[in-house]
């Protein structure tokens, strides 16, 4: 990407301050979602990391900025997303330019401790597509969800984790995509209020895991059951993961 095109992005600071990336200044831009996923993530150093459709780099980065010396790797298709994650990972983050689909295999030869993905959430068999090509590549799917369920699965080492957030409606897919050596199933659902139900979730499941499948309480995003003023509302938990870079355990 030329430097005379940045007058399209901004530069936005994340985890309160201690990582900051670069991003289209309009279409598709990263933000809850990616941080709580990389939250979810219990990495630890010296472990390989890989996402799928990485975007701009923020959840992996957001990742890499809470926990010190971890190998990451960023797969994205869009090369104006490949290159501002290249630009915001610097020498932390590799980033492979190719569709999940159809991986070099440089990286289909390697396999990962870790797995995250934040698949698009719309089936546009169903939906409407976007009118913003960026907008329309992260939210629109075009690869199966399936795929991207069983690719995060090909990719891990025996014990790895997969770990992905997406629409609670989506979860009987998730569920059913998982290939039968992945177990010690977590789910988080997230509801934007208390006494509102979940519209999204966070999933977590092992490689030869043998744990029982665990549905969690309800993380609450927001205090208060409804909106009445503008301005910040994040609950407690994820404020702390927001603003200060805590893990979000479960």
């Amino acid at each position: 990407m030329r430097k005379d095109d940045d007058a399209d992005l901004t530069c936005d600071a994340f985890l309160g301050g201690q990582l900051h990336l670069l991003q289209p200044r309009q279409g598709y831009r990263a933000g809850l979602d990616a941080v709580l996923l990389s939250a979810c993530v219990q990495a630890k150093k010296g472990q390989r990391v890989l996402e799928l459709g990485c975007g701009v780099g923020a959840a992996i980065l957001c990742l890499g900025a809470r926990v010190q010396g971890l190998a990451l790797t960023g797969v994205e298709r869009d090369p104006r997303f490949a290159a501002l994650a290249r630009r915001n990972g610097a020498d932390s983050l590799e980033v492979v330019e190719a569709d999940l689909a159809a991986l070099p295999l440089s990286l289909r030869q390697r396999q990962f401790d870790h797995v995250l993905a934040n698949p698009p959430y719309f089936d546009r068999r169903a939906s409407v597509a976007s009118d913003d090509p960026a907008r329309e590549a992260a939210h629109g799917a075009e690869t199966p969800l399936a795929k991207w369920v069983k690719t995060a699965a090909k990719r891990l080492a025996p014990k790895g984790y997969a770990h992905f957030i997406h629409l609670t409606e989506r979860l009987p897919d998730v569920l059913a995509a998982l290939p039968h050596e992945m177990g010690s199933v977590h789910v988080l659902p997230l509801a934007a209020r208390a006494g509102r139900a979940p519209d999204r979730f966070i999933l977590r499941a092992r490689k030869n895991g043998r744990g029982a499948f665990k549905l969690l309480a309800p993380l609450v995003l927001h205090e208060g059951q409804r909106h009445v003023k503008d301005g910040e509302s994040y609950s407690a938990m994820v404020k702390s993961v927001l603003r200060d870079g805590k893990p979000l355990i479960f």
